[in-house]
């Protein structure tokens, strides 16, 4: 049995980050979808016995093919936590864990993840938060939860841990935290992820970072 597989559920790629549809055209959105992807799982599958994509978007899985990636075809109507519970029945009796993972935190590439998958053979449950409450990484045993990925779903998932008698253990960091969602968060990318595809491409774009004193940190601009 391997020790650890990773798990990483990717969207359509028509839906990739509308919340950035006033800033980034539709394909600019696809194209950052796939770099910050591509940052993710260049930076985890040298630390994992298999790193598997789920996804319904036949583009998405052949994307990840060519970039050596384990694939599997995400049940129709389903959702991220059917698909979760989908790939986990996969990796049940083959892996004596998971890392759950998005595919938009590209700074993960600045992290300890040999550090952090060295804890998890220590400790039973292993949670990193996201901005606003959310969970951005999970390392556990396969369907040790039912995962409840969204609105505020740390503390769900803290909770449910406990209620399953597990020792969660919360790991801080601020670029696990960082899921791209908005123009600023574009500027965090900017400012820290320099040797990262998702930094080339929006030097690409003439995307450009300032800081300011406002009601935002930061001030994004195209050239």
């Amino acid at each position: 049995m391997d020790e650890i597989y990773g798990i990483i559920p990717v969207s359509q790629l028509k839906n990739a980050k509308t919340r950035l549809s006033p800033f980034l055209s539709e394909n600019e959105r696809k194209e950052l979808l796939k770099v910050m992807l591509k940052d993710v799982t260049c930076s985890l599958k040298k630390y994992v016995d298999k790193l598997i994509i789920i996804s319904h978007d036949e583009n998405v899985l052949k994307y990840s093919k060519k970039l050596g990636l384990s694939i599997l075809k995400e049940n129709n109507n389903s959702n991220l936590n059917k698909a979760l519970k989908q790939a986990m029945d996969y990796c049940f009796n083959k892996t004596k864990k998971v890392i759950i993972t998005p595919s938009d935190i590209p700074l993960i590439v600045k992290t300890n993840i040999q550090t952090l998958i060295n804890s998890s053979k220590k400790t039973d449950f292993i949670i990193a938060p996201s901005k606003g409450g959310g969970t951005n990484a999970l390392i556990m045993k396969p369907h040790a939860i039912k995962p409840q990925f969204g609105q505020f779903s740390y503390k769900k998932h803290i909770n449910m841990a406990k209620n399953e008698n597990l020792t969660p253990q919360t790991h801080d960091s601020f670029f696990i935290s960082l899921d791209i969602n908005t123009i600023e968060d574009l500027g965090e990318i900017l400012i820290h992820g320099e040797n990262t595809n998702t930094y080339h491409l929006l030097k690409d774009l003439k995307i450009n970072v300032k800081s300011i004193h406002a009601n935002e940190r930061l001030k994004i601009t195209r050239e």
